[in-house]
């Protein structure tokens, strides 16, 4: 059983001994590794409908409808691929690699809960508000992404498969194109957090929306030169399918940072002044309220009101 390490009464400021820190950070571990491999093992059991919708959009696009005999025969212009397996054990592994990354990917919201469980008691009622909104706005900016690259995938392997000498038949290893979804969507998930990146540092008072204005030469430049270098095919289509909306989403930051911007000058009384300038002091005299009357003097107390004497 995993003994809690806040079942005592909790500080209000989230304090704790080291001793309990570690026994929290091992439960709240336990938990996630625990929910990852439940989770894996039932992916284990569709673990080919999983490698189907990877597989389909691939196959569909450059996958060899005939045999390995008619491909010999066939006309050498037209390219397309085989998707194999090899090895014995090839098949097998490929099984728990799939079902690993499965498991990660659909118990993120419970270790993703247990590590947010973890951090919250040392935040800062606003840091918890700013935490849980930018936590919100990343998950679908990364499927976002992550469906950039789903779509990207058939055009690009077109393109790809074009690259094969004549006369040479192209075997497509199946868990190499597993890998390369995987990276791909990683890889596009990741390019649409850049914004979200930036609205933290805004919101942090690391930057100001005026200044990330002023990168917007540079930023487009390196988005597209990032995109070229990601996308895996030498066609602009694909390179712009994923420039475009990370550039869209880098506006809409800088729009939000600059709102955000205006609304911390507005909140400051102290705006209008020059840095040079003394802030007006308010020496107005402000009203004590009634004092409160001390307990008539006994002999048990020997003539003193909490430890001081009359005369005090």
């Amino acid at each position: 059983m995993l003994k809690s390490a806040r079942k005592k009464e909790k500080d209000p400021e989230g304090r704790m001994p080291l001793a309990e820190h570690l026994r929290e950070l091992r439960n709240r571990l336990a938990k996630s590794v625990l929910a990852i491999v439940i989770v894996a093992v039932v992916a284990a059991f569709y673990y080919r409908d999983i490698i189907e919708v990877f597989k389909h959009p691939i196959q569909d696009a450059i996958g060899c409808k005939i045999s390995f005999a008619e491909l010999a025969n066939k006309d050498s212009r037209q390219q397309c691929a085989s998707i194999t397996m090899s090895g014995l054990v090839g098949p097998f592994t490929l099984m728990v690699k799939v079902s690993l990354v499965s498991g990660l990917v659909l118990a993120s919201p419970v270790w993703l809960y247990q590590l947010w469980a973890f951090l919250a008691p040392g935040l800062h009622r606003t840091e918890k508000k700013y935490a849980l909104g930018f936590v919100a706005a990343g998950v679908p900016l990364f499927a976002a992404g992550g469906f950039f690259a789903y779509k990207v995938l058939p055009s690009a392997a077109k393109v790809l498969i074009d690259f094969t000498p004549d006369g040479v038949n192209n075997l497509l290893p199946l868990d190499e194109l597993i890998d390369l979804v995987t990276r791909l969507v990683v890889v596009f998930g990741l390019s649409f957090e850049l914004p979200l990146l930036l609205m933290m540092l805004n919101f942090g008072g690391v930057l100001t929306g005026r200044r990330m204005l002023g990168w917007w030469r540079g930023m487009i430049m390196g988005v597209t030169v990032f995109a070229a270098v990601a996308t895996p095919t030498v066609d602009p289509f694909s390179m712009f399918l994923l420039a475009g909306p990370i550039i869209v989403l880098y506006f809409i930051a800088v729009g939000i940072a600059m709102l955000n911007d205006k609304r911390k000058r507005d909140a400051d009384p102290d705006r209008l002044l020059s840095d040079d300038e003394a802030a007006p002091l308010d020496l107005t005299p402000q009203p004590v309220g009634d004092s409160e009357p001390l307990p008539p003097l006994t002999e048990q107390s020997g003539g003193r009101h909490k430890g001081y004497d009359d005369v005090t």
